[in-house]
């Protein structure tokens, strides 16, 4: 468990931060964004789940935890580090987690008509706010793609899939949510023409 008793360190005051390896960087570098966008996911999902109640909550609740997992992960780059050598591994997504979106993806959609038309972000205030979270799951996941194609850089690929399905999941769960009263807003394509 972690346990923080200084919330402040005077370590990033000129602009840089440590990973979880040690190694000191911008703030602005490509993986303090990639991770820095997926807390942004997570607050947001924060926010939606203020509006849910049951199941759709405890998802959310999990996918959180899920996203803390995935901010370590990306904090310590896939090379090793310093915990690797001393027999800490650190924490990696794993493809379990990817297969929970996957199989809760699939149990919500088995019970959704199937699309005619794109939808547009809104309906109930939960929807509303999913659908935000989906957009920046999307930007953290480019981000992701941006940090693992740069040869020096490593990036775990079940963390990769696991940011793809959550945009998904984010999707469906919208969905479900707007489904209990057809709440769903669709496209219509050139009707303001």
């Amino acid at each position: 468990m972690v346990k923080l008793t200084k919330i402040y360190t005077r370590g990033g005051d000129k602009g840089e931060t440590s990973l979880g390896d040690g190694r000191r960087v911008a703030k602005d570098d490509l993986r303090v964004a990639a991770y820095g966008t997926v807390d942004e996911a997570s607050a947001a999902i924060g926010i939606a789940r203020v509006h849910l109640s049951g199941v759709p909550e405890d998802m959310l609740g999990r996918i959180q935890d899920d996203l803390f997992d995935l901010g370590a992960d990306l904090c310590v780059p896939e090379q090793g580090g310093k915990g690797e050598a001393q027999g800490n591994a650190p924490l990696r997504v794993s493809a379990r987690q990817v297969e929970r979106l996957e199989a809760e993806i699939d149990h919500m959609n088995a019970k959704l008509e199937p699309l005619n038309s794109f939808i547009l972000p809104g309906g109930t205030p939960a929807a509303a706010h999913l659908h935000l979270a989906r957009t920046i799951v999307r930007r953290a996941e480019r981000l992701m793609v941006r940090l693992a194609r740069n040869e020096d850089e490593a990036v775990n690929p079940h963390a990769l899939k696991y940011i793809n399905r959550l945009s998904d999941h984010l999707f469906v769960l919208a969905r479900h949510v707007n489904d209990d009263d057809g709440s769903d807003i669709l496209w219509r394509p050139g009707a303001n023409r």
